[in-house]
């Protein structure tokens, strides 16, 4: 196989060995986002360190439709750009062994734009390619083009800004907090 279908074979046990496309049992052995804020549904391209595309299927059952807006549903620009920040993550968590005690933080959008709106029925194509990829220390940083359409049309773009730190650094950990001593 060749890097366009097959995710890094040298990664630990969680997701070795996977194939596209990932599902969302798949999807969730890379990322830490659950519901109701895992917003990406599978995976059907991925080129290594390069590109990924994922959909997304919006459906009324989504909790924000309760406030956004009751009449006339509509998903929130922000949340079709954390889709594009989470299917990002998904290409550069498949990158690193140690991806349990690791975080990807979204650090920037620019020019995001949100042409059409998206509305229960439709499904999200997202895709991301990479424009800048920087290993830095203990740290990745990664500068990406999102665009996501509907039925072939572009709803949204913006270029995305991650990096992916430490969970043991700065204080945030993955275990619960601990009692300090004076």
């Amino acid at each position: 196989m060749n890097d366009t279908t097959k995710v890094n074979t040298a990664d630990p046990p969680a997701i070795s060995g996977l194939t596209v496309p990932l599902d969302i049992t798949q999807i969730q052995a890379i990322l830490p986002h659950r519901y109701p804020f895992l917003l990406i549904d599978r995976v059907v391209e991925v080129e290594r360190m390069k590109r990924i595309v994922a959909l997304k299927n919006v459906t009324i059952n989504e909790p924000f439709f309760v406030g956004h807006f009751p009449s006339f549903p509509i998903m929130p620009g922000v949340l079709i750009v954390e889709a594009m920040a989470q299917t990002g993550g998904v290409l550069l968590l498949t990158e690193v062994e140690d991806r349990t005690n690791k975080l990807i933080v979204f650090t920037g959008i620019e020019k995001a734009r949100f042409r059409r709106p998206v509305v229960p029925g439709d499904q999200l194509r997202i895709e991301i390619d990479v424009l800048n990829w920087r290993p830095a220390a203990s740290r990745i940083m990664v500068r990406m083009d999102g665009r996501a359409f509907v039925n072939g049309k572009l709803v949204c773009d913006g270029t995305v800004t991650a990096q992916m730190v430490s969970m043991n650094r700065g204080g945030i950990t993955s275990e619960s907090p601990t009692e300090t001593k004076e």
